[in-house]
């Protein structure tokens, strides 16, 4: 009897140590890279620049997102329609977790964490859907009907969605409303009106119901986000080589930038709101917000560029060049890229996560 309980007490020593390693090496703020290359995801600490880990999340990772504890990575894998999973990672533990099947909802890419849910696109069922972690099964789903549903923002109150659908040259606006989704249907010719004793009353969803608001904007729309007062998005549009301005007031483009940004792959605001970041090939473009011109063309790699993230404090922004291999560092106060990440052969999906 001693020898195993010896030899059990020594496992759980053992596991305990990794686990404290693990919690030990993995930094409260961390910037998340996925190389599509190596199919993996590397947490990389944001003061030195140096990759802690690199945990595997399947095949061909697209976009990244933290929960909002900064303990678990949801990712998306995309295959243009081929997968239907999201690969989830234990930041703490730096391991990856048993993958969430999807079913019929394929090409999962575009992602946002809100609400306690994972909120993701699946382009190839033309959908929009979101995971509930803690009932573990996809919760909701509502189609678009647009082709290729890609890019997602979810408002943090969940009550506004916005999507850009790349093929279609839309953008869609899903606001949340209570109660039935429009008026009760006429009732057939010489019905008497109801009594007001006795109203008729039509039930809506559980939940209230969704109205949608289809958008048209450039060829070849991808990434774009949604302004810090929530007033407005700016879409990059990759084969116009411009950018729609969309007022959500007025529900309509108020403005059409003539950026030279073809191919443009991401578009990300600072936290200010005042300047625009674009990924368009070898460059990183910024623009000035309120004046709608260009401040600075950086040309930084080679070939295409990809994932855009700017820090919480606006201090700095990330850009991923996959085909260059690198992440490269912006100084956001001098408009200078003051280092590179070596996350890991052909990045692009960023994220940030928090330990709370």
């Amino acid at each position: 009897m001693k020898s195993p309980s010896r030899a059990g007490f020594l496992a759980a020593f053992v596991l305990i140590c990794s686990v404290a390693f693990a919690q030990s090496t993995t930094p409260k703020s961390s910037l998340l890279v996925l190389s599509k290359h190596d199919h993996t995801l590397a947490i990389v600490d944001p003061a030195t620049l140096r990759v802690v880990a690199r945990v595997p999340v399947g095949d061909d990772p697209h976009e990244v997102v933290a929960s909002a504890d900064g303990h678990t990575a949801y990712v998306s894998n995309y295959g243009f329609g081929a997968f239907h999973t999201l690969a989830v990672v234990d930041l703490i533990a730096q391991h990856e977790e048993p993958l969430i099947d999807l079913g019929a909802l394929r090409g999962p890419h575009g992602l946002a964490f809100q609400q306690g849910k994972v909120w993701f696109t699946a382009e190839a069922a033309k959908a929009i859907g979101s995971y509930d972690p803690g009932l573990g099964k996809v919760n909701w789903i509502m189609g678009t009907g647009q082709n290729r549903t890609h890019m997602l923002y979810v408002f943090p109150d969940a009550q506004k969605i916005v999507t850009t659908n790349v093929n279609a040259a839309t953008v869609t606006v899903l606001e949340h409303t209570e109660g039935p989704a429009g008026a009760p249907p006429p009732p057939p010719p010489g019905t008497p009106p109801p009594s007001q004793a006795t109203p008729r009353r039509i039930p809506g969803p559980p939940g209230g119901d969704w109205n949608e608001t289809v958008i048209p904007v450039g060829r070849g729309d991808e990434g774009f986000d949604v302004s810090p007062d929530g007033k407005r998005a700016w879409v990059a549009n990759a084969a116009d080589g411009t950018i729609s301005v969309i007022d959500f007031e007025q529900k309509k483009v108020t403005a059409t930038i003539q950026a030279n940004t073809r191919g443009a792959n991401r578009l990300k605001f600072t936290p200010d709101g005042a300047r625009a970041l674009v990924s368009a090939g070898p460059e990183l473009i910024i623009f000035d917000v309120a004046t709608q011109k260009e401040v600075k063309r950086l040309r930084i790699g080679h070939g295409g560029g990809g994932g855009i993230l700017v820090q919480p404090d606006g201090q700095r922004a990330y850009a991923a060049f996959a085909e260059d291999g690198f992440v490269a560092v912006v100084d956001l106060k001098t408009l200078d890229v003051v280092g590179k990440i070596d996350a890991g052969p052909n990045p692009d999906g960023l994220a940030w996560a928090v330990q709370q």
